[in-house]
């Protein structure tokens, strides 16, 4: 298996605000993460180097996850345990009030991969069968969407297209989506900011991952694609790829 992750602050913000990274646990799993923060004064930064860090020092010490219903748990554990903090800071911290955050993680094994996310943060799998976006946004235009009251391609250019209906941090109690999905050789994971989404079309993001380029350079591309496209927003993706134990491991 190999993951690899990158963010960008893009061409337009004067901030990063955006967070993530990849981690490995003593067993050999992968946990990736990428988070967007949200809230004025810079407390989007806060929300989701907040969410990483706790994230990251759970899973580095977690006990052995060897089922998918282990993996789900842990993610709903961790992600409510976070909300809870987020909660906590901005009530003690004025200048945070009002602050949270997209989230989107992964848990691949060498059978299964178990994805967690809120908000419009996605997650996307190449595999034999295509390539496909396995996450639902919590936003109100892709309910307006789900609903039949806009099309697909009436949504790309709504004007509240960045209202969300879920976020990590900003209600007591948290709703997430929580699936796993058989994690195969040759099969890649992306998960990704709307700062990489809202740029790069699927066909394109499809054509990158199935290239015979290596996956540090693809996740460069995608950096690169979604700037030469604008680059309003910061632009975060973490790629994890499945290969036999034979052909590396990174």
């Amino acid at each position: 298996m190999k993951a690899v992750f990158m963010t960008d602050k893009g061409k337009v913000r004067l901030h990063n605000e955006d967070a993530g990274g990849i981690f490995m646990n003593k067993d050999g799993y992968r946990l990736a993460i990428v988070a967007d923060g949200m809230g004025g004064h810079r407390a989007g930064d806060v929300a989701s180097e907040m969410t990483l860090a706790h994230l990251k020092k759970e899973w580095e010490v977690s006990q052995t996850i060897s089922t998918a219903g282990e993996a789900e748990n842990w993610l709903k554990e961790q992600i409510t345990k976070v909300n809870s903090l987020l909660l906590d800071h901005a009530m003690s911290h004025p200048e945070c009030d009002g602050m949270g955050t997209t989230i989107v993680a992964s848990i691949t094994t060498d059978r299964f991969a178990t994805v967690a996310h809120i908000g419009d943060s996605r997650c996307y799998l190449l595999n034999e069968s295509g390539f496909k976006q396995i996450t639902e946004d919590h936003s109100l235009v892709n309910e307006l969407v789900r609903s039949g009251q806009i099309s697909k391609e009436d949504a790309e250019h709504h004007p509240r297209k960045n209202v969300l209906l879920r976020a990590l941090g900003t209600e007591k109690v948290v709703e997430m989506d929580l699936k796993t999905i058989i994690f195969e050789a040759g099969d890649i994971l992306l998960l990704c900011s709307d700062g990489l989404s809202n740029k790069v079309s699927e066909a394109e993001m499809a054509e990158i991952l199935m290239n015979e380029d290596p996956i540090e350079q693809k996740t460069g591309t995608f950096i690169s694609l979604a700037n030469e496209n604008g680059g309003e927003d910061n632009i975060t993706l973490a790629i994890v790829e499945f290969f036999e134990s034979s052909e590396g491991d990174v």
